[in-house]
């Protein structure tokens, strides 16, 4: 088990390359003088499980409780030094005193996982079903596993530029633009016949306490993602959508009981699928197949992912697709976690 202070450096690094100093530095400061003599450094420091990003991602429990007391005004002197006030973090004294006098708030807190729906992975999900749109000229049927909020089963109602090409409604309050090399993905057009999801947890985004979690877990010096997150927290309670609490191989078991003719079925997920067991990815592997085993051109099944998968930069966005015969399986391009940017290669010519 790697030592606490490790977990919080390492978190610090992924911090820092994602654009949130003021995170990395906070990371960075509880790296080096948490201890012991608060019952929050003994409930860190004696974790019972992994605490890394990989698994616990206790560091981001930590940090998400801390801007939850910022973001709900329980504590002035800490706001003071959070954005927009001050990109500085606080001296060790302070947060020492915040970790005591808030002390049943933070363990309350950190007993659920970080939660976040980043709206900029839409960039990744959108590029895939144009892709997918071009493919088969078929209405869209949008199962997301891990949906969290559901914000990113809306993204047909955003505005998107994608290597030069504007995609969505002109109405749409929400333009997502990632920097963009390689080519464009094709220009077609997404019917979404119907959409829904699924999440351990789900969050509510008309709830005040859900939309506070999904607030927190944003880094405090990145307006940007707050005010996507706000716009797509508006169109999820404009159109809502169910997001069923179950988890991803019970969802997908029962979906996959029925593959409707004339419309393809697709399965997608942001940083998700890569937290879950091994046993639990080698069933839901093995359960897509035999599905896909079944479809045709006119029921096709496609599997669409963006995860980590090890390599750098980012992570890959790969694309499964079973229409009858051999499955097309390609990494479509490599894209930033936050959706900053899109590397993409398309499908092999």
């Amino acid at each position: 088990m790697e030592a606490h202070s490790d977990v919080f450096r390492i978190q610090a690094f992924h911090c820092r390359g994602l654009g949130s100093p003021f995170n990395a530095d906070l990371c960075e400061l509880l790296a080096d003088r948490l201890d012991e003599t608060t019952t929050v450094g003994r409930h860190v420091i004696g974790w019972p499980g992994e605490a890394s990003y990989r698994a616990d991602a206790v560091p981001l429990r930590l940090c998400g409780a801390l801007h939850a007391l910022v973001l709900t005004g329980q504590d002035a002197d800490l706001a003071a030094h959070y954005p927009p006030q001050s990109h500085v973090v606080p001296d060790w004294a302070l947060v020492n005193k915040v970790m005591v006098r808030h002390e049943a708030f933070i363990l309350d807190w950190m007993t659920s996982p970080p939660q976040t729906n980043e709206v900029a992975r839409s960039n990744m999900i959108m590029s895939g079903l144009l892709v997918v749109a071009d493919l088969f000229d078929r209405p869209l049927r949008l199962l997301e596993i891990g949906a969290s909020a559901g914000l990113n089963l809306q993204m047909d109602r955003f505005d998107f530029v994608l290597g030069g090409q504007k995609f969505g409604p002109a109405s749409s309050e929400l333009l997502l633009a990632p920097e963009w090399t390689g080519p464009p993905p094709p220009a077609s057009h997404l019917v979404v016949e119907s959409r829904g999801g699924c999440d351990i947890n789900p969050l509510d985004p008309t709830d005040d306490p859900d939309a506070l979690r999904l607030r927190a877990y944003l880094w405090p010096d990145q307006k940007d993602r707050v005010e996507r997150l706000n716009h797509g927290m508006d169109y999820a309670r404009a159109f809502p959508v169910a997001v069923q609490k179950t988890d991803a191989i019970s969802f997908m078991e029962a979906e996959l009981a029925h593959l409707q003719t004339g419309v393809t079925t697709v399965f997608y997920s942001t940083v998700a699928w890569q937290y879950l067991t091994d046993a639990d990815k080698a069933k839901g592997e093995s359960r897509m197949a035999q599905a896909g085993a079944l479809a045709t051109r006119e029921s096709p099944l496609v599997w669409l992912r963006f995860e980590g998968d090890g390599d750098q930069p980012g992570g890959a966005v790969s694309l499964k697709v079973w229409s009858g015969g051999e499955p097309l399986d390609v990494v479509l391009g490599r894209a930033d976690f936050h959706g900053r940017w899109m590397d993409w290669k398309g499908l092999p010519a």
